[in-house]
């Protein structure tokens, strides 16, 4: 879920990590949910945060900061007898492996926008309630719909909440919480060449302003049973601070080269940017139950 929607599939995707360790020293980049709009990647460049980000960072890194690293151990005879690449295959897994802990952990951080939105009443498929407390009211009886997403736009935008990339929010949800709000844009795409290819592809694309994510990698929240959460999000999300990147890194062979290893290794914190109500960058879309 990092602000990155790394949108390169249907999963959250942090992103792959060719290339990894090629950076030194600290740095601070924007993150969200993802990671996958439109199969869109905005690149993962240092920039501008605000003090408030600065603060929460500098926290998470004085006491909280993350160091992961996680190891898969095999032995020089394994290598020698194998048919296949054992370092290839090792070094899949623990790619996989962090796409995984970096969405937990940008996600951990989206749970923290103060503004959920809600069907109105509960059964409108046109209305929001907007709670600013962290916590839904409404109880959802009907699911995501085309209806909800202009009405959550709108508030997005009138909250003067920027765009994520030109003038477009992006959202991003499990499959079948997209389920309706697919069936619905089939009637509004059907008529256009474009949007007839987008069907036939099963892809969500593009709609009043917001791109679609879907991701499979963050589990769904417990007792809800007609629709699960979405974030709906502009820019200044959430940011990651880096002390050192994520990094493959080999285990110096012992026991006369017959004990080695491969393990990924990274050292930084993610911060929600902005927590307040009137500055939240976030809108998740939820239900009471």
């Amino acid at each position: 879920m990092r602000e990155t929607p790394n949108v390169e599939s249907r999963a959250i995707r942090s992103r792959p990590l060719e290339g990894i360790g090629s950076r030194e020293g600290s740095e601070a980049r924007r993150v969200s949910p993802n990671n996958n709009p439109s199969h869109e990647h905005p690149a993962r460049n240092g920039k501008r945060w605000s003090e408030q980000c600065r603060e929460v960072l500098n926290q998470d890194l004085n006491g909280l900061g993350i160091t992961k690293l996680n190891s898969v151990p095999y032995t020089g005879k394994l290598n020698d007898l194998s048919e296949h690449p054992i370092t290839e295959i090792i070094n899949k897994v623990l790619k996989f492996d962090a796409r995984n802990f970096f969405d937990t952990q940008a996600h951990a951080q989206f749970l923290l926008t103060a503004l959920i939105a809600a069907p109105d009443a509960g059964t409108s498929t046109t209305a929001i309630a907007l709670t600013t407390n962290t916590v839904a009211t409404q109880t959802a009886t009907v699911a995501l719909r085309k209806g909800h997403v202009v009405a959550i736009v709108d508030t997005m935008k009138e909250r003067n909440i920027p765009a994520y990339t030109g003038d477009d929010y992006y959202a991003i949800a499990h499959p079948t919480t997209f389920t309706t709000l697919r069936l619905d844009l089939e009637g509004v795409h059907q008529y256009t060449t474009e949007g007839f290819q987008m069907i036939k592809n099963g892809e969500i694309g593009r709609y009043n302003n917001c791109r679609f994510v879907e991701q499979s990698h963050i589990a769904k929240e417990a007792n809800v049973s007609v629709t699960d959460w979405a974030f709906f999000f502009g820019s200044d999300t959430v940011a990651e601070a880096i002390a050192v990147p994520e990094e493959i890194r080999g285990k110096i062979p012992s026991d006369y080269g017959r004990s080695k290893g491969v393990a990924w290794y990274y050292l930084g914190g993610f911060g929600c940017v902005h927590t307040t109500a009137a500055q939240c960058r976030i809108v998740k879309w939820d239900s009471a139950t």
